[in-house]
């Protein structure tokens, strides 16, 4: 497929799943914190997933990259003041503070460009770093939200059954995801090379996102991840 075919088909598809979960929000059909987890959960293997409609052209990365960058250049200016959302400001924001967009959906954005064009399809590690940001993140709240467990000892604010999900949903998704990969020839196979690393980089990221830092785990967690997956790849 032509390049700024698949932006344009991956840009849309995007819009509208964003929509759609907007719409959805401002209804009143799904609670705002639940939306917000929502979205951060499921924009990640959507997007992953588009990039096989990209060819395997040096300006493959940057093109599929411009996506989450409009994206997140639109949640700065909303963040701002400067453009006008409410819909999405209800569905990605804890209390309705415009602000709030500045801080973790806009680092949010900032760790897809960044590792779009670092790893794009050349390494796994991107991918499962994404999927830990994810699947790992995005879960943990609601699990954590819905499932009485004692706290952690070295960050009050966050409990057992959250890191326990961080750690379950990241490895599923990023298994999920490379198995794909892996089936569609882009990664040499066989897939079961890849579990152990997964569980590895799942433990980092899980223990990362368990500290007290509040706001930056998307940076923190998503970073680690990377880090520990370029000791396997």
């Amino acid at each position: 497929m032509n390049n700024y075919l698949a932006l344009i088909i991956t840009f849309v598809i995007s819009l509208v799943f964003l929509r759609s979960m907007d719409f959805i929000a401002q209804r009143g059909w799904m609670d705002g914190k639940l939306s917000r987890k929502v979205i951060h959960i499921g924009t990640g293997p959507i997007f992953v997933l588009c990039w096989f409609l990209f060819r395997d052209t040096p300006d493959a990365r940057w093109l599929a990259a411009l996506v989450p960058f409009a994206i997140t250049i639109q949640f700065a200016l909303i963040g701002l003041g400067i453009m006008k959302d409410e819909a999405s400001v209800k569905s990605m924001s804890r209390t309705g503070d415009p602000r709030e967009i500045l801080r973790g959906p806009l680092y949010y954005g900032i760790m897809f460009v960044v590792l779009t064009l670092v790893y794009w399809k050349d390494s796994p590690i991107g991918i499962i770093a994404l999927m830990m940001m994810c699947g790992g993140d995005g879960i943990a709240d609601i699990v954590g939200r819905r499932i009485a467990s004692p706290k952690l000892p070295w960050s009050r604010e966050k409990s057992i059954a959250g890191t326990v999900s961080v750690f379950a949903g990241g490895w599923l998704m990023a298994a999920v995801l490379i198995y794909i990969y892996v089936a569609a020839g882009v990664f040499a196979g066989p897939f079961m090379n890849y579990l152990l690393p997964i569980t590895f980089i799942a433990l980092a990221g899980a223990m990362v996102e368990s500290l007290r830092y509040k706001d930056i785990d998307n940076v923190t967690m998503t970073l680690a991840s990377a880090l520990v997956g370029s000791l396997f790849f």
